[in-house]
């Protein structure tokens, strides 16, 4: 069967994460945006584990579902962790995400990362432990467990990160790289950014929300055609198959806030050919530019832009719908307008991925106001101006230029 699954978010528990991020909320967004799987999130702090235990029943093998419900939502035991370590004379501030297939497993593999720091203080908890030693740990507790280096662009705490990474799988994990089957992109990179390391032919790119409140679950995500069950979705992750894992779904990578190179601080927002030439200096400061993640990327390609490896899974580039919706009607997301505009087309046409990704553009213009409809069918065909995020400031991606949507409106008037 066809779903979608998002598997990297946080809970209640983690800072600067909503309330909300509840299951009971989980489960009804996850039906708004269309989701079928979705992460827990944070199954290393002892008390959302606890919620974990008490909410949720086995449904699918390695699958979960809200106790005495119909829902069709599934949950599958993942949680994220910062590992901080020196390592070849420097401090490596690596964040990776665990998949589990069972709670008894989260148990055997919480008891052991408690000697490395405080399980409770977050819900992504900060180890004083190597990402090789934290590999080894977690696959010693149990083969079926999968872990997938976060982020793996994002300059502070990944994988590749400017500021804390590693130049290679291999340097990070060294003789366990073997079993790193696949690296998630982060919002700051899309897959064909990753093409252009051939390096990364062998792991196989997921998308995942990382979302730390409700209404963004989702804005990352993979499409599956396979059996659900977590054995079969982690194999297809693992075999990398193209015939079961069909495509993922991306933010527009420039909006991701690590996107260019730059000083917050300073409103400096620099593209990697001016970074260089400013030596990686901010010409308002002084200081070191945070470099960000196409600059990063850059400096690890051994491929030319545009490269498309053979066995490349592909993807999607999408705009949540309320933010369309938002552009279309010149407001901000959260506004009365915008939420009613959402809460319509969600109301007939199921679910937040169906408007984006399916319903054609005749049946838009029928049910929603014809600049909303237009900024759906731009969006699906890349039609957008953009503006790239740095140093922590989101970027900005527009799809209507100032005041070209009253011209749509009465364009759609007339017909």
């Amino acid at each position: 069967m066809e779903f979608i699954a998002d598997f990297h978010l946080h809970s209640k528990y983690s800072r600067a994460t909503s309330q909300q991020m509840d299951l009971e909320n989980l489960d009804k967004w996850a039906k708004i945006k269309g989701i079928l799987v979705l992460g827990t999130g944070d199954f290393t702090h002892p008390l959302w584990l606890r919620e974990i235990k008490e909410k949720l029943e086995s449904a699918e093998p390695g699958l979960l579902k809200l106790k005495n419900s119909n829902s069709q939502t599934r949950f599958i035991l993942t949680t994220e962790v910062s590992c901080v370590y020196f390592k070849k004379g420097k401090q490596r501030k690596i964040h990776l995400i665990i998949f589990s297939p069972s709670v008894e497993v989260c148990e055997k593999i919480n008891n052991y990362l408690k000697l490395y720091g405080s399980l409770d203080s977050d819900g992504r908890p900060t180890l004083n432990l190597d990402a090789k030693d934290l590999l080894k740990i977690v696959l010693n507790v149990s083969e079926d467990c999968l872990v997938v280096p976060a982020h793996i662009w994002t300059p502070w705490f990944s994988l590749f990160g400017s500021r804390s990474g590693f130049d290679s799988i291999e340097e990070c994990f060294e003789e366990y790289s073997k079993y790193i089957f696949a690296g998630e992109t982060g919002l700051s990179s899309d897959p064909k950014m990753n093409w252009r390391l051939s390096a990364l032919d062998k792991i196989t790119l997921i998308s995942c929300s990382d979302a730390h409140s409700p209404s963004n679950i989702g804005r990352e995500a993979n499409v599956f055609n396979c059996e659900l069950s977590y054995f079969e979705i982690t194999k297809a992750i693992k075999e990398k198959d193209k015939s079961k894992f069909l495509y993922t779904i991306e933010f527009y990578p420039e909006e991701g806030k690590y996107h260019y190179d730059g000083h917050r601080n300073c409103g400096i927002s620099l593209a990697p050919k001016e970074t260089k030439k400013y030596n990686g200096i901010c010409p308002v400061c002084g200081k070191s530019l945070t470099i960000g993640v196409l600059n990063r990327v850059e400096q690890l390609a051994d491929r030319p832009e545009g490269f498309v490896p053979e066995n490349a899974i592909p993807f999607k580039s999408l705009i949540p719908l309320e933010e369309i919706i938002a552009d279309a009607l010149g407001q901000g997301v959260g506004t009365v307008e915008v939420e009613k505009q959402y809460k319509n087309l969600i109301e007939k046409f199921g679910n937040e991925f169906n408007v984006l990704i399916n319903v054609p553009r005749s049946d838009l213009e029928t049910a929603t106001l014809p600049e909303i409809a237009e900024g759906i069918i731009r969006a699906r065909e890349g039609k957008v101006f953009i503006e790239p995020g740095y140093d922590g400031v989101y970027g900005k991606i527009r799809i209507f230029q100032k005041g070209e949507q009253k011209n749509v409106s009465r364009q759609g008037t007339l017909f």
